[in-house]
């Protein structure tokens, strides 16, 4: 399989650097300096690549993913501050016959936290003793706050607490790859799940997962599908 890289930061040269792993030939890059848009040259260079993995800045997602589909190409996407026009990308997507797959984070291990974060919030929203709050820390380079990872937790946990502003901190500083915690806290005791990511590698492994399984197919998967597969 053949790929581009949409963006090439840190995550772009990570994805680099595991693809051969997952049978992935990177074979173009764009960044600030070469912008990705639908044209001839760009057409060319694009010939031969069956999937596009978008890891580049907010600002141009949406852009990007049009791009992308104009071309018609599968893609992989894990930049953020586009979901509210996923109802435009579905149209697209089915008009092009294009496949999709999107997360705000790609970490195998964060997408079975979302499930006991889930299933706990189902459980301990029963007992008005436990009040849930939710901390998020990552390094210092991040440019949005809260992240898309804890935004993604409340939605999950929001079900369950309709009635209920669930309080998000966000702390950004050093070099933290990213920590999620969920408390439950009460007067006399209090429940905690966490997510401690050790480096990005979680992240790029879970998008090369994704790229090889989008081959193929057609619509707009959310990455928690693949995991749910695999559940099955």
């Amino acid at each position: 399989m053949k790929a581009a890289l949409v963006g090439y930061g840190q995550m772009g040269h990570l994805l680099e650097r595991l693809a051969p792993e997952f049978d992935i030939e990177i074979v173009e890059k764009f960044w600030d300096e070469h912008p990705f848009t639908d044209t001839e040259d760009i057409r060319k260079a694009l010939a031969e690549v069956d999937v596009l993995i978008d890891f580049s800045v907010p600002a141009v997602a949406f852009e990007n993913i049009q791009a992308g589909l104009a071309l018609g190409k599968q893609i992989v996407i894990g930049t953020t501050a586009w979901f509210d026009r996923l109802e435009d990308v579905q149209k697209q997507v089915n008009s092009t016959g294009t496949g999709l797959v999107y997360a705000s984070n790609f970490s195998l291990g964060v997408n079975l936290f979302y499930k006991l974060v889930k299933k706990s919030a189902e459980m301990i929203s029963k007992f008005k003793e436990y009040d849930p709050m939710l901390e998020e820390k990552h390094h210092q380079f991040k440019k949005d706050a809260p992240s898309g990872t804890a935004i993604e937790i409340v939605k999950l946990m929001q079900s369950s607490y309709p009635e209920h502003e669930i309080p998000v901190t966000s702390v950004r500083g050093g070099y933290i790859p990213g920590t999620h915690t969920i408390t439950f806290d009460s007067q006399v005791d209090n429940i905690q799940l966490s997510h401690c990511a050790r480096s990005r590698e979680g992240f790029a492994r879970g998008a090369l997962m994704a790229a090889r399984w989008i081959s193929g197919k057609t619509g707009v998967y959310h990455f928690s599908e693949i995991v749910d597969e695999v559940l099955k």
